[in-house]
């Protein structure tokens, strides 16, 4: 095949002609499309989509580019989006991929839609990386609405904390009143190293937001932490909680799981893990300290889709000025003699 003249960015046996694009073998022209993106698409599903490059591949380069500066729970949720992605992009290259393709991909896990929303996201950031090495001219997640996502308002009561942790081993019991004294992730919480503790309190440096702060020191705090370093362990680790075996840091998913039998344990139903964060906010701010300062917020506005059992306000109608008017007694008539 002699090299070509014109129209060099075209891929192998693809050639435009009166506004189209066509596959061109053994003398037969296949039309393919008008669009240039769509021509690539139906090239790549007629070729095979072998190519070098595609997007299984670019999914797994952004994410381990991303890795250094992502929490542990943030990259497992990543983790699961990119297996969801290159399951449904397999057959394409990054260039192939159109708002079109997004707004589908989207459209099809409508029936999950916090998930729907993580992927895209996850998508728009594997997206921006090819910008940046130059794989891609724009990005075709860019105009794509989330779903909207339904404010999550489930309040653990004092009654339901206290049957939870009832039910949980003394060592899971422990993680989850640091997660309540403190209000800090359990991310965070699970991170805390015996070089963190002090007299002034326990310093965090949050996985999220990178956010620094200290928890001061109360009676309440300094008993459990006392608890948790009493607990029987056969080798001491770095961190305040650490697998009784091997000394290493306890895991996400083995709390995760631990209070969910909790939960199932002492009947409370519909909590999570997460809400014992939300619980501390609230409990902080309704006893008048500062939920923002202990949450590691710089807006306020994070801070209240924390805030769970939010007062009612009581609206006053208006004072029934008509209604004494009618009540005055109207004069009587004098009888006709």
């Amino acid at each position: 095949m002699r090299p070509r003249k014109k129209d060099r960015h075209l891929p192998p046996c693809m050639y435009m002609k009166h506004g189209a694009y066509y596959l061109v073998r053994k003398g037969k022209w296949e039309r393919l499309d008008k669009d240039y993106q769509g021509a690539l698409l139906a090239y790549a599903k007629i070729m095979g989509g072998n190519g070098q490059g595609g997007m299984p591949k670019l999914i797994d380069d952004a994410l381990d580019a991303m890795r250094g500066r992502l929490a542990e729970n943030t990259v497992k949720q990543y983790e699961a989006a990119a297996l969801k992605l290159k399951k449904n992009l397999a057959e394409f290259e990054p260039r192939q991929v159109l708002p079109r393709h997004v707004a589908a991909l989207k459209l099809h896990m409508s029936d999950t839609p916090n998930m729907a929303n993580r992927v895209i996201s996850f998508l728009r950031m594997v997206f921006a990386y090819a910008l940046e090495q130059q794989i891609i001219d724009s990005n075709p997640c860019t105009g794509i609405k989330r779903h909207a996502e339904k404010k999550r308002d489930r309040y653990i009561t004092d009654e339901e904390f206290a049957a939870i942790c009832g039910a949980a081993s003394p060592y899971i019991r422990s993680i989850l009143e640091m997660c309540y004294l403190t209000g800090q992730r359990i991310g965070d919480v699970l991170a805390i190293k015996l070089s963190d503790i002090s007299e002034k309190g326990i310093a965090f440096d949050q996985q999220k937001t990178g956010a620094k702060l200290i928890v001061g020191m109360t009676p309440d705090l300094e008993q459990l932490i006392a608890r948790a370093k009493a607990i029987p362990r056969k080798v001491r680790g770095l961190t305040l909680f650490c697998t009784r075996g091997g000394g290493k840091p306890v895991s996400y998913e083995t709390v995760k799981d631990a209070f969910k039998k909790a939960c199932d344990k002492a009947k409370v139903t519909g909590a999570t893990i997460h809400d014992l964060r939300a619980k501390s906010l609230t409990d902080t701010d309704k006893q008048g300290n500062d939920a923002q300062r202990l949450g590691g917020h710089t807006d306020g506005r994070m801070t209240q889709r924390y805030l769970r059992l939010r007062d009612i306000k009581v609206a006053t109608g208006p004072r029934s000025v008509a209604l004494e008017k009618t009540s005055v007694s109207s004069p009587t008539k004098k009888p006709l003699k």
